[in-house]
């Protein structure tokens, strides 16, 4: 998604607490950067958080991590991570700029992540640029090497296509489908679905939201 440039953001992010602008300083040691030791799930390309922002405010017994690389977006998640939290600052949220084709810089196995979060992620179309999907079996080899022992994908998507050839990336990558549904909204498989703004998008343009839950062999 393009986004202008927000002439704020840059000095709100360096100001909020809950924000780190070199998350490689802690790979490996993520978990005592929180206050309590708890479950750790992560959102790949957070946007403007509005999801992130939902989840870890009802869920505090469980710490979150939310990536993206693009300052704009990340400005617009520290707002929402903000009225999520009615401005208190989140003791199990922290917002962090990275790029997730270099996520092992960011991360290992220490840090014993048990969720990943991928929300209507760029589709990249075009063959020559699938490699940049984020659930392209290259990026899959990388959760790997962060995920614990049965780890879990989260996935949704409005491209059919797409969600055809993660089911692949998947097998290839040795994840196994626990579930999948072509109409999240009629058929959930989630315990709970926390409707971001491109699925309240594409669902009012009556495309279906496509949906799966894979989890590391």
């Amino acid at each position: 998604m393009r986004i202008r440039r927000k002439k704020w953001a840059k000095e709100e992010l360096e100001n909020a607490k809950f924000y780190i602008d070199k998350p490689e300083e802690f790979k490996g040691n993520w978990q005592n950067k929180f206050s309590k030791k708890q479950s750790l799930h992560i959102e790949l390309g957070c946007g403007k958080g509005s999801f992130i922002s939902n989840l870890a405010s009802k869920h505090r017994n469980i710490n979150y991590i939310a990536v993206d690389m693009i300052e704009a977006m990340l400005g617009l998640s520290k707002r929402n991570i903000e009225n999520a939290y009615n401005y208190e600052n989140p003791e199990n949220l922290f917002l962090i700029r990275a790029n997730v084709e270099q996520i092992l810089n960011v991360f290992d196995k220490k840090d014993k992540i048990e969720r990943i979060y991928i929300n209507f992620c760029n589709p990249w179309p075009k063959k020559k640029h699938n490699k940049k999907r984020l659930t392209h079996t290259r990026q899959l080899e990388s959760y790997k090497n962060i995920l614990i022992d049965n780890g879990e994908i989260y996935f949704k998507t409005d491209s059919d296509e797409l969600f055809e050839a993660s089911l692949e990336y998947l097998e290839t990558a040795n994840f196994e489908i626990v579930s999948k549904t072509n109409d999240l909204h009629e058929e959930p498989i989630f315990d709970e679905n926390i409707i971001t703004e491109h699925e309240k998008m594409f669902s009012e343009e009556g495309i279906k939201i496509k949906a799966l839950i894979a989890k590391l062999k």
